[in-house]
C-alpha cells in the first residue's frame, strides 16, 4: 500500500503514489552537508560542561568510584553515556575530545538514517530524506553549548523513539520498542521529559493511536529507569533531592515575576537564534507546511502541536532560571526538521523562503561583526518577520512545479552549517555577542597554557583536592581521592548559605580533612574563601597552605599542612 502523500495528511487520508525519486539532486546535497560535518568534527572541541562531566568521571574513576557513584551535577544514565564515549579515547586532549565528536556524529547519523526509514512508510522518499536530513544536520552541526549536552541527547533519543514508533509495522511492538529511547530521553536530566512529551506529541500529529501506545509505554518505562538508577547508584536518590537546590536561579528560589520572564524570554529567543538562526525561519516554514495542508481542522491541529512545543520548550528554560542557550535545543531541532517537512512537501520550490535560508546561513558570522547598536534582539526578531514574510510570497507565487529542489535544500545546508564557522558565535546575550568560536578556542589554549604551569608543580600522579571550575580540573588532569572531584556543592554556599544543610554538602565537605589530599588547588575567582560556608573556610585554612593573594593568580597550588 503507498504512503498519504505527507504526514501533514489526515490520518484517514486516501494512499497517494510516490513522486519519482531524482538521482542526480541528492549527491549535490549530501556532499557539502557531508563535508560540514568532518569539518565540525575536526575543529569544533568540547564545551566546558562537557569537560566539566568528563573531568569529574576520569578523575572519580581515578579515585575508584565507577560513574555510577561519582557526582558530576548529571544523572545516572547521562554519566554512563559520556563515560561509554570516553571509554574508547586515548592520546592527547584534541585526539580524545575529536574521537568523542566523531562518536556523537556516528549516533546522529543512526538516529537520522532511523527516521528516514520510517518516514519512508509515510511520506514521499524526498520529504523523508529533507525531514531526516535536516533534523540529523541540526544535531551534528550543533553549537558546541549544545553538542552531547543532556537535552541534545534527549532529542537524540526521542528521534530513535519517533523513529521505532513509527517504522515498525505491528502498533504494540513499535511501542514497546520506542519506549527505551523515550525513557532514556527522560533519564538524561528530568527536565527532559518533556524532550520526550515532545516527541509524542509529534507521534500524535502523524499516528494518533500509537502515539496513546507509546505514552501508555513509556510512562511506566521511564519510572522504572529511574528505579533502576536508584538501584544501581548508592547516591542517585539523595542527589536528585539535592541537584535542584544548588541553582539559585531556579524558578521555585526567584519566584515569578511575569514582566521579567516575558522580557527575558524575547531575548532568550534572539540569543537562541543568533546561534541557530534556522529557528528565525520556524514561522515561515510553519506557514509553507500548513498552507498544503487539507482540512481546517487538520491545520488548527498541527498548529496547537506545534505552539504547545514552542511554549513547552520556553516554560522549561523558564523553570531552571539559568537562561542557558541549550535549554532549548529540541525547539531548534523543530525548526529544522518542520523545515525539511515543508521544502520537501512543496510542490513547487519555494524560491523566496529559500533564499532567505541561505543568506541566514551566513549570519551568524555576519552578525558578530554589526555594531553593537545592531546587536539587539529587535534585530533578530526582523529578521524572523522577514523568513515569514517569503515564505508568504512562495504561498502566493504561481507557475509550473519543477521537480528538482536541490539549490533550496542546499541552502538548507548552509542554513544549519552557520554555527560551525570560526567567526560565528559561541556565546550570546541579551542580543550581543560575547564571544566566537575562535575566541572559544584562543581561550581554551590559555587554559591550557595555566593547567601546564599548575601541573609543573605537582609531582606526578600527586593526588589533588580542586577547589576549582570544572575546565581546571579537566586540563590539570591529575587524580582526586573524593567522590565530589569538582566541588560543586562546596563552592554554591557562596551564593545559597542553606546548601550547608545538604547531606550532598557534607559528604563533600569531607573531602577537605578526612583522608585529604596532599596538594589542593584553589581558584580564588571561582572558590571565594571569603564568601563560603564560614565553617567550610576554616576547615580548608586549617587543613592547606595556599600562597598569597597575588594580583591576576586566582589559581594556585596548595599545599597539605
Amino acid at each position: 500500500m503507498a504512503p498519504p502523500a505527507t504526514t501533514t495528511a489526515p490520518v484517514d487520508a486516501p494512499p497517494a503514489p510516490r513522486a519519482r525519486r531524482s538521482p542526480l539532486w541528492w549527491p549535490v546535497v549530501a556532499a557539502p552537508a557531508a563535508a560540514a560535518v568532518v569539518y565540525t568534527v575536526l575543529t569544533r572541541r568540547l564545551t566546558g560542561d562537557l569537560q566539566y562531566v568528563l573531568a569529574a568521571l576520569r578523575l572519580g574513576g581515578e579515585a575508584g568510584y565507577s560513574p555510577s557513584e561519582v557526582f558530576t551535577h548529571r544523572p545516572f544514565f547521562y554519566r554512563w553515556f559520556i563515560a561509554l564515549l570516553d571509554l574508547p579515547t586515548s592520546g592527547g586532549t584534541a585526539v580524545r575530545e575529536t574521537i568523542i565528536e566523531a562518536e556523537g556524529a556516528l549516533v546522529v547519523a543512526a538516529a537520522a538514517l532511523a527516521l528516514y526509514t520510517a518516514l519512508l512508510r509515510r511520506t514521499t522518499p524526498r520529504e523523508a530524506a529533507l525531514t531526516a536530513g535536516t533534523t540529523g544536520l541540526v544535531l551534528a552541526l550543533a553549537p558546541r553549548t549544545d553538542f552531547l549536552q543532556p537535552e541534545w541527547t534527549a532529542v537524540v533519543l526521542t528521534v530513535f523513539g519517533v523513529a521505532a514508533a513509527l517504522g515498525v509495522r505491528r502498533a504494540w511492538p513499535a511501542a514497546l520498542l520506542a519506549a527505551l529511547p523515550l525513557g532514556l530521553a527522560v533519564m538524561m536530566k528530568y527536565s527532559t521529559a518533556s524532550t520526550a512529551a515532545f516527541g509524542v506529541l509529534i507521534l500524535w500529529a502523524a499516528d494518533r493511536g500509537r502515539a496513546i501506545r507509546v505514552a501508555a509505554v513509556a510512562v511506566p518505562g521511564a519510572l522504572a529507569l529511574f528505579g533502576l538508577s536508584v538501584l544501581a547508584g548508592s547516591h542517585e536518590l539523595q542527589w536528585t533531592h539535592d541537584m535542584p537546590l544548588i541553582n539559585q536561579s531556579a524558578l521555585s528560589r526567584t519566584g515569578i515575576r511575569p514582566g521579567f520572564v516575558l522580557h527575558r524570554s524575547f531575548e532568550f529567543l534572539a540569543d537562541r537564534s543568533v546561534l541557530t538562526p534556522v529557528l528565525l525561519l520556524l514561522p515561515g516554514a510553519l506557514l509553507l507546511l500548513l498552507t498544503r495542508v487539507q482540512g481546517r481542522a487538520r491545520r488548527l491541529e498541527l498548529l496547537t502541536i506545534a505552539v504547545l512545543i514552542g511554549f513547552g520548550s520556553l516554560a522549561v528554560v523558564i523553570v531552571q532560571g539559568n537562561w542557558f542557550p541549550y535549554h532549548a535545543v529540541q525547539l531548534t531541532v523543530l525548526a529544522a526538521a518542520v523545515w525539511g517537512l515543508a521544502v520537501g512537501g512543496s510542490a513547487r520550490p519555494p524560491w523566496c523562503f529559500g533564499a532567505v535560508s541561505l543568506l541566514y546561513g551566513t549570519l551568524p558570522a555576519l552578525y558578530t561583526r554589526l555594531p553593537h547598536g545592531l546587536q539587539r534582539p529587535a534585530t533578530l526578531w526582523a529578521l524572523g518577520l522577514l523568513a515569514l514574510l517569503a515564505a508568504l510570497a512562495d504561498t502566493r507565487l504561481t507557475g509550473v512545479p519543477r521537480r528538482s529542489l536541490a539549490p533550496v535544500a542546499l541552502a538548507g545546508v548552509v542554513l544549519l552549517a552557520g554555527p560551525i564557522w570560526p567567526s560565528s558565535p559561541h556565546l550570546a546575550q541579551y542580543g550581543k555577542v560575547s564571544a566566537t568560536n575562535t575566541t572559544f578556542h584562543r581561550n581554551a589554549e590559555t587554559k591550557q597554557r595555566d593547567a601546564d604551569q599548575l601541573r609543573a608543580q605537582l609531582p606526578a600522579g600527586a593526588k589533588v583536592l580542586y577547589l576549582a571550575f570544572g575546565d581546571t580540573v579537566y586540563y590539570v588532569d591529575h587524580p582526586a581521592r573524593c567522590r565530589y572531584p569538582i566541588a560543586t556543592f562546596l563552592q554554591r554556599t557562596r551564593f545559597i548559605p542553606d546548601v550547608a544543610d545538604l547531606k550532598s554538602f557534607k559528604e563533600n565537605a569531607d573531602c577537605v580533612d578526612h583522608d585529604p589530599a596532599p596538594y589542593a588547588i584553589l581558584d580564588r575567582a571561582w572558590f571565594r574563601l571569603a564568601s563560603v560556608d564560614a565553617d567550610l573556610r576554616r576547615r580548608v585554612q586549617a587543613t592547606y597552605a595556599c600562597p598569597p593573594l597575588r594580583p591576576r593568580t586566582p589559581l594556585v597550588v596548595c599545599k597539605l599542612k
